[in-house]
C-alpha cells in the first residue's frame, strides 16, 4: 500500500513538474513571438499616396472608408466592370461587396499612371487574397470600367 501511495505522489510531482516546464515554454514563446512581430498597420489609415491618379485613389479613399455614395460618385452610371473575366452588374456586385465591408488591406504595386491597383485584399465570405483593380477613365474625368481579379 505503501509502495502505490510513493507511486502516486511520485508520478504526480513529475507531471506538476511537466505541467511547470511547459508553461515556462509556452510564456517564453509568446514573448518571442510578441518581439519578433512587426507592427501591424491600421488598415483605416493605409497610406493611399503611392497612387498617383486622384480620381483612382478618392475611389480607393471611398472604398476603404465603406463610402457607397462616395464610391458611386466616381463612377459612370453604366460603368461596365469584370470579375476574373467574367462580365457582371456593377452595382450589385459592390452593393454585396459594401454590404460585407470589403477592402484593400495592403496596396503592393501601382502602374498604368495610377489606374491599376495590386494588393491584398479583403473579400468578404471568400477570405482575403491579392488581387488586381484596373481603372479605365473616360474623357469626362469618370470611371467607365473597371477590371478586378486575383492577382499573383
Amino acid at each position: 500500500m505503501k509502495l502505490n501511495l510513493l507511486i502516486i505522489l511520485f508520478a504526480s510531482n513529475s507531471l506538476v513538474a511537466c505541467g511547470q516546464t511547459t508553461t515556462q515554454k509556452t510564456e517564453n514563446k509568446s514573448e518571442n513571438l510578441i518581439t519578433d512581430s512587426k507592427p501591424i498597420q491600421n488598415n483605416n489609415t493605409m497610406d493611399l499616396n503611392k497612387i498617383a491618379n486622384p480620381i483612382v485613389k478618392t475611389a480607393i479613399e471611398a472604398l476603404q472608408a465603406n463610402d457607397i455614395n462616395a464610391w458611386y460618385s466616381h463612377f459612370t452610371s453604366d460603368a461596365k466592370f469584370s470579375d476574373d473575366g467574367r462580365s457582371l452588374d456593377f452595382k450589385s456586385f459592390f452593393d454585396n461587396a459594401f454590404d460585407k465591408k470589403e477592402k484593400f488591406l495592403t496596396i503592393d504595386k501601382v502602374e498604368n499612371s495610377g489606374k491599376d491597383i495590386y494588393g491584398n485584399f479583403f473579400a468578404g465570405q471568400w477570405g482575403t487574397f491579392k488581387v488586381f483593380f484596373k481603372f479605365n477613365i473616360n474623357a469626362n474625368g469618370k470611371i467607365d470600367r473597371l477590371d478586378i481579379g486575383q492577382g499573383k
